[in-house]
């Protein structure tokens, strides 16, 4: 499980550590592609895999499914942490992301996400508003 978030800078190669507490259970490889609201998706390979067999079962025949999968697959980069636990983000992909230099890696559950830390403060300021009326929606009964 992924938590919390964690100010991170790119450097001038598209370079990027990873945070400290994930570098070991990432240094077998990671998936990279794009998310919703302009974020990049780290997917640790055992999850990505998982999506990429519920995918797989989706109906080709649903166009959605295949707008998706495309997206999803085509912008996907498989990547391995060097020794200092840093992984390059594929130029398309910080280009999707509007990432520059600094950014915010937050823990989504089975997966990080990379923002741009504005774009991140942005976000945030923006959906706390409606945080507690969510809660509602997506976890009735629970909280």
């Amino acid at each position: 499980m992924f938590l919390g978030t964690h100010p991170l800078r790119l450097d001038d190669k598209g370079r990027l550590f990873l945070p400290a507490k994930y570098r070991e259970e990432l240094s077998g490889g990671l998936v990279i592609t794009k998310g919703q609201e302009r974020c990049l998706y780290v997917f640790p390979m055992a999850e990505f895999e998982r999506i990429t067999e519920a995918l797989a079962t989706a109906p080709v025949t649903a166009r959605s499914v295949r707008a998706y999968s495309r997206v999803f697959f085509a912008s996907a980069s498989d990547e391995i942490p060097d020794k200092s636990g840093r992984i390059t983000i594929p130029a398309a992909l910080r280009s999707y992301a509007g990432l520059t230099r600094d950014c915010a890696v937050i823990g989504a559950n089975s997966r990080l996400e990379i923002w741009d830390a504005p774009s991140w403060e942005a976000y945030l300021a923006q959906e706390e508003e409606s945080f507690s009326d969510l809660s509602e929606e997506v976890l009735p009964g629970i909280l």
